[in-house]
């Protein structure tokens, strides 16, 4: 399927250390916190953040959604991870959701990889993340067995690919 992005937003590339980029990935850090950690919980695991970590080399493309105030909105990444492409960091700010960033944004990435010659998107998200699985359902991605870093780092993950035609 394609998609026209949403004439309301403009995509922009930056550099994964770009500011707005930090700043929302930290709000994404933020509501994971509060979905994955509870009180009295023993703190991450040496295990765990070695998996969800990102190593700048990797990252093919960061892209932010700008609205049309020019407030950055979402955020997503590319990364090269063997001789596959996988999507990192998918953040939509919650006052911006329900309005198509995050389809927008997703359907960008296609259009990315793509161009860099990618045959298939796989991503990772955590089984406490109803959204993001409806999201990359509703987009054609397809469950896929947890791969590593996180079969041995989050085992409780749901994984997906997308076959680009």
């Amino acid at each position: 399927m394609v998609e026209t992005p949403n004439p309301a937003f403009r995509f922009v590339r930056v550099d994964y250390v770009d500011p707005r980029a930090v700043a929302l990935r930290a709000v994404m850090d933020e509501e994971m916190t509060e979905r994955y950690h509870f009180p009295g919980d023993p703190p991450m695991s040496d295990t765990v953040a070695r998996a969800l970590a990102v190593d700048t080399a990797h990252i093919a493309a960061t892209v932010l959604v700008i609205d049309g105030t020019g407030d950055a909105i979402a955020h997503a990444a590319l990364r090269r991870h063997g001789g596959e492409w996988e999507v990192k960091r998918v953040i939509v700010r919650g006052a911006a959701r329900g309005r198509g960033a995050g389809r927008s944004l997703m359907t960008e990435l296609e259009r990315i990889a793509r161009s860099q010659g990618a045959t298939r998107l796989i991503l990772q998200c955590g089984d406490r993340q109803p959204e993001a699985v409806a999201l990359y359902t509703g987009l054609g991605f397809t469950p896929i067995p947890v791969y590593e870093p996180y079969l041995s780092g989050i085992p409780n993950s749901l994984c997906f690919e997308k076959v680009l035609r």
